[in-house]
């Protein structure tokens, strides 16, 4: 297509890792508190495409390749953590990660995940920062390749239960939920993230570019990205029927992410989540 890159052409390895909620003293503590520390070798492979386990790993030294098939997608490089999105998401790996030199690494498993987010909420900032970012970055290149348009209608996925619903209500008492009839524009893309929100009824459709990407129903969560990274709005959303809505405003974002490590647990699937659903949209 005329003006436009191939998908071989585009770099995907030069992500913004590091920002200012990405602490590498942070994920060491974390890591080297609860993990497993390994040495390896060249050519070690840590996991492969769609195997089913649940280590996330944090590189001190060395460089990791991250493949899908037989192309290359990412280069790990010391201080990045890597094979995060299984162990957030419980699904099968994504793509094969192997040791591009000599690596020293710390590992984490599903349950010392879960301990990691309990005793360091800035952990869950930080990996919600990663998958932020990735998520930023791919929605970027899909817009060079014309590749964001939903691929099935996209999901309504509940992400909240009833008992998470109802103690996030308890906590923005102080704002009662907000009615958005059929067709109101939520938010816009491209403008600054004052609140992100969680559906109690109806559904809203989530667009990027003018192209649906995603619809979002009852215990669904969306504007959290700008709230997290406090970058611009990266989608519109408009009620695709009257909807009731929980507004969370970043001040009381940062407390819950603190004080409710369920709801940390649930907004880091949610990035997980669309991640995957934007990255399989480039194979």
């Amino acid at each position: 297509m005329t003006g436009a890159r191939n998908m071989e052409d585009l770099d995907f390895t030069r992500r913004p890792t590091k920002s200012a909620m990405y602490d590498p003293t942070v994920a060491r503590v974390c890591f080297e508190s609860l993990g497993n520390v390994e040495t390896v070798r060249k050519g070690t492979v840590f996991f492969t495409e769609n195997q089913n386990s649940d280590r996330m790993y944090l590189l001190e030294e060395g460089q990791v390749s991250v493949t899908r098939g037989s192309k290359a997608i990412d280069v790990v490089k010391a201080g990045e953590i890597f094979g995060e999105m299984a162990a957030i998401s419980q699904l099968p790996r994504s793509a094969t990660a192997t040791a591009r030199t000599g690596c020293r690494v710390v590992s984490l498993d599903a349950q010392q995940f879960q301990r990691a987010i309990q005793g360091m909420p800035e952990f869950a900032l930080m990996l919600m920062n990663i998958l932020i970012n990735r998520l930023r970055l791919t929605v970027t290149m899909l817009s060079v390749t014309k590749a964001l348009d939903a691929s099935d209608g996209t999901r309504a996925r509940r992400l909240l239960d009833d008992k998470l619903l109802k103690g996030l209500m308890v906590a923005t008492q102080h704002r009662p939920p907000q009615h958005c009839p059929l067709n109101k524009v939520i938010m816009t893309e491209g403008e600054a993230g004052v609140f992100m929100y969680v559906v109690l009824s109806g559904r809203v459709a989530i667009s990027i570019k003018n192209k649906l990407v995603e619809w979002v129903g009852p215990g669904g969560v969306f504007g959290e990205m700008a709230l997290v990274d406090q970058s611009p709005r990266a989608a519109t959303a408009v009620a695709e029927t009257d909807c009731d809505l929980i507004a969370i405003n970043r001040g009381d974002f940062l407390t819950m992410v603190k004080t409710k490590p369920d709801f940390a647990v649930s907004l880091l699937k949610a990035a997980a989540d669309r991640l995957r659903d934007m990255t399989s949209r480039r194979m």
